[in-house]
């Protein structure tokens, strides 16, 4: 395949702290990689000690509990709004720069970057219709509870999602008040760069937001820090047990939202055509580097080789290419770093004794590209790590019983999917699998429904997400009021 992009680059990261962009610190000989091809987009860069203290000093100075007025709440819903017309005007180049630095076919990245506005708005809506502070009945006394925001939050995003994400946990601590310092992966920070400057060029008080580029010592400087009071956190287990550690010195806020290898049951009652769109839409979307994608089919033993035949024969035809051409279905793995962690795991699951099945055409490119992969034949109680890419792992199960025993046996405690003939009979297995959201006969990405709400089980991390996630993580509830000798205690 020619390149249709020769060499694309993309400006060098700066930081926004204090109210302005200052340069990062270049990391010697280091450069961030077009996944495509593996040549420089941009040199990697730091940030120094003295700018992340210069950034923890202004987050605390920046935080006022009593600034949460009506009027208050009003112009801050406003500027959200002025904010995601801005990302309005600069989708296509979201886009691009997702696609990028993630590898995400562009088709993909251009729906992620047209949902951004709609997200922002939304975080403005619940901004007006929630209420700071509302009177509790209490028998002619005046008690009022006030929701109050915790304080400087530091926000650690990944590389899979890099401007999603990054833009959804801003916009829900800015809604609630919290002063924020980002930090974006260090393998992917430019979308988040995109989205900082559009809240900035919205009129965005500086004290507001703040942008760290960096790496986990940049991250571990922040989250570490007694001034930060509240941390949200996306990302890699063993990050998320040292920010973890660290937090429990402050007793700070979590969320931590750390993935898993997401169980798929393919039930005997299943349509093997549901089952394997499903489970291939499911593996490649995003490039299959989505925390909330299937890792671990486990399929009836009547099912497994129709269900294998069909897998394969889908992945063969899917065009896999350029991240930056409109035809493309697959792209290339984000960074080397992963794609060498991605073909460790699959020489681990062909050591355990599975046939590993990988059908697909690669381009004709030096980027950093993987057929999608189905590992068949090995134990499913080898199959517990998080692939995070175009990768299942097939497993056959007697029953219903035994499928739901050996999800839950490593859990993932995230996602987890059910394909099955019978919806009622499919709803009743699910709710028995420990994670924190379970489809049936599918595998998108948005909400199943409105007013969702998705915790976070065992090893998936700390928190969840819901509809109300502005006021649930990043604020605290505060009662004050008038005292009664009539109390019984």
């Amino acid at each position: 395949m020619t390149n249709p992009h020769p060499n694309p680059t993309l400006p060098e990261p700066i930081n926004f702290i204090a109210g302005e962009w200052s340069k990062c610190e270049p990391v010697p000989g280091a450069w961030n990689l077009d996944p495509n091809t593996g040549a420089p987009v941009h040199r990697a860069v730091t940030t120094a000690p003295d700018d992340v203290e210069r950034a923890l000093r202004h987050a605390e100075q920046s935080y006022d509990v009593n600034s949460w007025d009506d009027e208050v709440t009003r112009r801050r819903a406003e500027l959200l709004e002025r904010a995601a017309e801005v990302i309005e005007s600069r989708i296509e180049e979201i886009a691009r720069t997702d696609a990028l630095t993630s590898g995400v076919p562009i088709s993909q990245t251009r729906t992620v970057a047209e949902f951004l506005p709609h997200r922002i708005r939304s975080a403005a809506d619940d901004l007006r219709a929630t209420p700071r502070r509302r009177a509790l009945e209490a028998g002619g006394r005046d008690v009022r509870l006030f929701k109050v925001p915790w304080g400087p939050a530091a926000i650690l995003t990944p590389w899979n999602g890099p401007s999603f994400i990054p833009a959804a946990k801003m916009v829900s601590a800015l809604a609630a008040g919290c002063p924020v310092i980002l930090k974006p992966s260090e393998h992917a920070p430019s979308s988040a760069q995109i989205v900082v400057e559009s809240f900035v060029d919205a009129g965005l008080p500086g004290g507001a937001l703040q942008l760290l580029h960096g790496a986990g010592d940049v991250g571990a400087a922040i989250t570490s820090d007694s001034r930060v009071k509240v941390v949200s956190f996306t990302g890699g287990p063993n990050a998320g047990r040292a920010i973890a550690r660290a937090a429990a010195e402050d007793f700070k806020v979590l969320q931590l939202e750390l993935g898993g290898n997401n169980p798929a049951l393919v039930l005997v009652d299943a349509d093997i055509d549901v089952a394997a769109d499903g489970i291939v839409e499911g593996m490649t979307k995003l490039n299959g580097q989505w925390c909330e994608g299937p890792g671990k089919v486990l399929a009836h033993e009547r099912l497994i080789d129709p269900l294998l035949e069909a897998l394969l024969d889908r992945l063969s035809r899917l065009k896999i290419g350029h991240s930056l051409v409109e035809t493309t279905a697959l792209g290339p793995i984000s960074n080397a770093a992963h794609l060498a962690t991605l073909r460790s795991r699959i020489e681990d699951l062909r050591a355990h004794g599975a046939i590993i099945h990988q059908p697909a055409v690669l381009p004709d490119l030096d980027g950093f590209f993987l057929s999608p992969t189905v590992a068949t034949g090995a134990p499913a109680s080898q199959a517990t790590a998080e692939l995070f890419g175009p990768v299942v792992s097939l497993h056959a199960v007697s029953s219903d019983e035994e499928a739901v025993a050996a999800a839950n046996a490593h859990p993932s405690g995230l996602d987890a999917y059910v394909f099955g003939g019978d919806p009622d009979r499919a709803i009743a297995v699910g709710s028995r699998v420990l994670a924190g959201e379970v489809r049936v006969n599918g595998a998108k990405v948005a909400d199943l429904a409105d007013n969702s709400a998705q915790s976070f089980w065992g090893p998936a991390g700390i928190g969840g997400h819901s509809s109300d996630e502005p006021v649930r993580v990043f604020c605290g509830d505060r009662v004050v009021g008038v005292d009664s000798p009539d109390l019984p205690f």
